[in-house]
């Protein structure tokens, strides 16, 4: 029987780690200690006695990594996300504040959409700003606390399968190969996984990949930030593709140590903000005075410019044969047009179903269809979300999904109503940071009451 999008996601937003340990694996191995694989390995330290996670990087080193090339970028973390980073790491709030992560309640925060202020949700629930590394890094050092995660610095090379099932990892470290054996094994490679091209030599179908191309182009600067405590922490400023084919949008945050950090993003061939001289000149021009009296900050270093060609998905789940003790996360299955921030959120949400398979007693030595179940949920959400919105853009040409027309019609009408209706803003930001499935925007109340307030509005 499918399961209810709805349902599932309240479910699994409401998810909390057990009291106690229990656990029902010997060893499990993450390939990769991104994001998604650190919150994966969370997951696992609750049910397997030992938890490797192999990365080519050093994790105990702090700061930025090189196999995070899109970390020197402007990073979102949606309050849903964040509500799932506290539920996972008790204290994490305050952990975080005191590196020097930057609470937004939602009073200090300020959205533009096309040059209108949205109005503030009173009741939404606070986010948080930092630069990636401090976030990631965080998350890290709770991570590896854990008295039963340890880490390999090493290139993983492939898998080991005994028949129908996923016994081990193979990998290389400095010229000499090892092996890494395992219960289970969860593939947190990010966008270049090669799960597929191990599945593939080892005899198993390869899952097909879907690709939507949006080329975005993103330019990142940090500026002095002179008050300690800032009255808005966050100014957004997002622009349709109607009426600006050249700019998506641009933001700033206050991050640790002081800092500005600036983000401003174009499509195709534009290239917005990639020299200085660029980006104070468009910050003074072509947004909100609140980016003109940013420009007046002192600019901290050079602009960091990065390229994200589409956004892709691998249908693990219509695999009619699959390995058993194999679970794919985070960007390995599913990664979105980044000016929507939806990364970090996504993987919580899979750690989340990680958490929820290991704890109804699975049979193991089965492939996790009930984790690629209730994890199909969320990446179909968050592709809905990311690639109804990039079917807008000019140089974007398909595929189109049934029923199209209709739904990019509600989209633009429940968008607008966000601009004045504060029930209408507060049921989209639920769908947005992932707390709530996207099909909640559809109901016949919520688009009646999305028309009437963009009637009022004109």
């Amino acid at each position: 029987m499918p399961l209810a999008p709805a349902r599932v996601f309240a479910a699994l937003n409401a998810v909390r780690p057990p009291a106690q340990p229990s656990p029902v694996l010997r060893k499990a191995v993450v390939l990769g200690g991104s994001v998604a694989g650190m919150l994966a390995a969370r997951v696992l330290a609750d049910h397997a006695e030992s938890v490797v996670v192999i990365d080519r990087d050093d994790l105990r080193v702090s700061g930025h990594r090189p196999g995070v090339p899109q970390g020197t970028q402007l990073h979102a973390l949606l309050s849903g996300g964040f509500l799932l980073l506290t539920q996972l790491f008790p204290g994490f709030r305050e952990q975080a504040v005191a590196q020097g992560a930057i609470v937004a309640p939602p009073a200090a925060r300020r959205h533009y959409l096309d040059g209108r202020l949205k109005v503030i949700v009173p009741d939404d629930a606070d986010s948080l700003t930092s630069s990636r590394p401090l976030l990631e890094g965080l998350i890290r050092q709770q991570v590896l606390r854990l008295p039963n995660v340890k880490t390999v610095a090493a290139r993983a090379t492939g898998l080991v399968f005994d028949g129908t099932v996923t016994a081990g990892v193979r990998y290389d470290v400095g010229g000499a190969a090892g092996v890494e054996d395992a219960d289970l094994v969860v593939d947190a490679m990010g966008r270049s996984s090669r799960l597929s091209d191990w599945l593939e030599q080892g005899g198993w179908e390869r899952p097909a990949m879907r690709r939507m191309t949006v080329h975005l182009n993103y330019a990142t600067a940090l500026f002095r930030r002179r008050a300690a405590d800032p009255e808005h922490a966050v100014v957004m400023a997002l622009k349709s593709p109607h009426t600006s084919p050249e700019l998506a949008g641009a933001a700033f945050f206050a991050v640790e140590d002081d800092r500005w950090m600036a983000m401003m993003a174009g499509y195709a061939d534009h290239r917005p903000g990639h020299t200085a001289e660029d980006f104070v000149r468009r910050l003074r021009e072509q947004f909100p005075p609140e980016f003109g009296e940013l420009a007046g900050c002192e600019m901290l270093g050079d602009i960091r410019t990065y390229h994200h060609a589409d956004s892709r998905r691998r249908d693990f789940h219509a695999l009619k044969r699959f390995p058993a003790g194999l679970i794919p996360v985070g960007d390995a299955v599913a990664s979105f047009n980044p000016v929507y921030g939806q990364g970090i959120t996504a993987a919580a949400l899979h750690a989340v179903c990680l958490s929820t398979y290991l704890r109804s007693a699975p049979r193991l030595a089965l492939p996790a269809r009930d984790f690629l179940d209730l994890q199909r949920v969320v990446v179909d959400a968050a592709w809905s979300l990311s690639t109804s919105a990039d079917l807008s853009l000019p140089h974007v040409d398909g595929p189109y999904p049934r029923g199209h027309r209709l739904s990019s019609w509600i989209s633009r009408q429940v968008v607008a109503a966000t601009v004045t209706d504060v029930t209408t803003a507060r049921r989209f930001n639920d769908v947005v940071s992932l707390r709530a499935h996207p099909s909640s925007l559809a109901r016949p109340r919520v688009i009646l009451d999305a028309l009437r307030a963009n009637r009022r509005g004109h």
